[in-house]
Formats: structure tokens, sequence, C-alpha cells
């Protein structure tokens, strides 16, 4: 037996959170009966539907994609804007992208349909380092560079960088690689301005253990077994 709201992530629908509210709303049945938080299910025996829709598990899958400025991080967009899953081909079941890159910020991007491993790497709780290299405008200094550490204040409280250094220096701007852990939204745009140095492009190189060594941007590729061990432990999962 697996609680309804994991065996919903499981299945690549949302998160474990979003999955709590589907079910809150009155949207899952189980067995014909309208689900309740807390409820466990065997899947292998139990019809789940979420809104009159057979819920079933999907092969799981882990993908890491080199995302490229001008495209956004949905599975869908309203204005018909190009979507990170317009760089993949047709799998054989759905992904959904792990967290947020805004439209103009490359790097790596993972994307998957195993709603606990997504859930984990996005939650502060988990301390899964997300690293960026931003080129900010002005010269940051090193003194700077240590208050980000210690923590700015920004609109929705104290925000810090778990390491924040200074890897280049050019006449009007400077390349600093920043290593952070809560993923708030716009976090690294919103704690270089705070320190007085908007941010001219952004890159993110990591999340956890992965990287998008030997891509471009736009490709893609699976992850490996001994990366996909790693990273389940550095969410601490079961490997």
């Amino acid at each position: 037996m697996v609680r309804l709201q994991k065996f919903l992530a499981d299945c690549g629908l949302a998160s474990r959170r979003q999955s709590e509210t589907l079910i809150a709303e009155g949207r899952v049945r189980v067995n014909g009966d309208v689900a309740v938080l807390g409820q466990s299910v065997d899947p292998g025996a139990d019809e789940v539907t979420l809104d009159g829709q057979p819920v079933r598990l999907d092969q799981t899958l882990y993908l890491v994609l080199y995302k490229p400025r001008g495209i956004v991080t949905t599975a869908t967009d309203p204005h018909g804007r190009k979507t990170v899953l317009d760089c993949l081909p047709v799998l054989q079941s759905r992904v959904y992208p792990v967290g947020r890159l805004d439209m103009d910020v490359e790097g790596v991007l993972l994307l998957t349909n195993d709603g606990e491993l997504a859930y984990r790497l996005t939650h502060p709780k988990f301390a899964v380092d997300k690293v960026y290299t931003a080129r900010v405008k002005g010269r940051l200094t090193t003194e700077t560079a240590r208050a980000m550490e210690k923590g700015l204040t920004l609109d929705d409280g104290l925000a810090a960088a778990v390491k924040a250094e200074v890897l280049r220096r050019f006449p009007n701007a400077t390349e600093i690689r920043l290593v952070l852990r809560e993923g708030r939204k716009r976090e690294v745009k919103r704690l270089c301005a705070a320190a007085g140095h908007p941010v001219l492009s952004l890159r993110r190189t990591s999340m956890g253990n992965i990287t998008t060594r030997g891509l471009r941007p736009g490709e893609w590729r699976y992850l490996k077994e001994d990366e996909l061990v790693q990273l389940r432990k550095l969410a601490g999962l079961d490997p």
C-alpha cells in the first residue's frame, strides 16, 4: 500500500503537494469513491481516477536538457511560445521540468515523471545544491560576495548564497559563481540586484551532481545509472 498523494506524484501528474490539493478538491476517486487526504491505495488492485480519467504508473524517465535561452520552462504555454518539451522527441511517458528557469536563463534543467524525486530536488529542506554562473553589472568585490553569503534582505525575507565567488572581472562587469539551495522565484537575479549588481546573463551549471557537460543548448540525454544513483542519494532517497 502507498499513500495516494505519493502514487499520484509517482505517476507524474503533479508534485506531492499539488497532489494533495487535487485530492482536497475532490477531483480524485478510488474505486469510484471520492478520495480523502491520508488515504492509501494498492497500485496493483485499486482503480484511481483524476477528473474521471484513469491514473496509471508510467515508465519512470530521467532526462537532462541544456535549456537554451528564449524558451519557457513549462509543459504548455497559452501564448504559443516554445517550451522545454518542444526540445524533446515523443517519449514513451510524459515528463515534467523539475523547477523553473526564466526564459532568458540557460543551463541544466532536469525533466522526469518521478514526482518524489522532483519534490525533493526543489524543496529547500533537502539542501540539494543548484550552481549558477552569472555575469553581473559592475565590479563586484570579494566583500560583496561575502555579504551575499551572509544574507541580503529581499521582498520575501532574507536570502543567502551557500557560496559566492568571483570568477573573472571585466571593465564594466563581473562573472561570479553562486551556489544556492532554496530555489525561490528568480532568487539569483534578486540576490544580485540586492547586492547592487543586476544580472546581465545567467546559466545554471549543475543541479546536484548533474551537469550539461557534452551537451549544446537545446540538446538532451537520459541520465546514466550512476548519475541517478548519486542524485537520489543527494535527495535522501534509496538509490
